[in-house]
């Protein structure tokens, strides 16, 4: 990829560009100083259907004047805004500068609305219409393309409305998650637990945990090698807020369920990654946001 940021391609640019201007200015001279010889019935000579004559008239001087015109303007316009490979512009004109502009607009005219929710608690807000509303559509623009509009979630992606929180339901971490984001990770552990077979039969006692279809011979092999998980989802295995660790005892399967899905998670391991929303939302919308979000797993305690 460096290949394609480096000094040579904006210099590639600023000669083609300037090039093809260069060869429409040269075109326009050449043409105005070629005379074509005409007859004396003022024909070129050529002659198409055996009686479609090419008359010999220049051009007409408004189209002449407006080919020059639309030179001079893209030479202008190339001086004053960025076109010339990685020159500025004159004017210092950028795409970024133009978004945060709008941005900084944007954020102005809806900061009188969110003012209203400042003063309330994140239970407040969840019990006022208006916020939810507005935490709604939120959440549709920038949440629901990975945990769904319902916010159920799918496979790698939690879902919001179980109250099964890796890393805690309560407002503030709820708020902290939208925020700064979050990167959970879990190595591969099939070398500390041992073979294949250890894999599998730890694979069994995992599913056992929470009650699910396990082979018991196996779960009673695999239980002395938990020990390798217990760092992270505990010797009881109901995991570890603070480290994002799942509960594996309460039957919810954030990256599949069975046998071959969880010998795949302990054998490669699984990252995931949920993006930092604090340069894209402002305070106040993420403050909404968050009630919105803690709403969906207590709607029987929202006021």
């Amino acid at each position: 990829m460096s290949d394609f940021v480096n000094n040579f391609w904006s210099v590639y640019v600023i000669l083609l560009t300037l090039g093809g201007i260069a060869f429409c200015v040269a075109l326009l001279f050449f043409t105005m100083r070629k005379k074509v010889a005409a007859t004396a019935d003022n024909t070129t000579g050529h002659v198409w259907d055996g009686d479609l004559r090419e008359l010999n008239n220049p051009l007409p001087r408004w189209w002449v004047w407006l080919f020059i015109i639309t030179l001079i303007f893209g030479i202008v316009y190339l001086a004053a805004y960025p076109g010339l490979g990685a020159m500025a512009g004159k004017l210092g004109w950028s795409q970024v500068g133009a978004y945060e502009a709008e941005r900084a607009k944007a954020k102005a005219q809806i900061e009188p609305l969110y003012a209203r929710f400042a003063a309330m608690t994140p239970e407040q807000r969840a019990g006022d219409p208006q916020a939810m509303a507005i935490g709604e559509r939120l959440f549709m623009n920038n949440c629901a393309q990975c945990h769904g509009s319902d916010a159920g979630g799918g496979k790698s992606f939690p879902n919001l409305t179980d109250g099964d929180w890796l890393y805690g339901g309560d407002p503030q971490t709820i708020r902290a998650s939208i925020t700064d984001g979050r990167f959970g990770i879990m190595p591969p552990m099939a070398e500390a637990v041992g073979t294949p077979e250890d894999v599998r039969n730890l694979a069994h006692y995992v599913l056992s945990l929470s009650g699910s279809p396990a082979d018991s011979l196996r779960a009673s092999l695999g239980k002395s090698k938990f020990t390798a998980c217990a760092a992270c989802h505990g010797m009881d295995g109901k995991g570890n807020q603070a480290l994002g660790a799942p509960n594996l005892t309460d039957d919810i399967w954030l990256h599949g369920w069975g046998e071959a899905a969880i010998v795949d998670i302990i054998t490669n391991g699984k990252q995931n990654q949920m993006p930092a929303q604090k340069d894209k939302l402002t305070e106040g919308q993420i403050d909404v946001l968050t009630s919105y979000v803690w709403s969906l797993s207590n709607r029987k305690s929202t006021p």
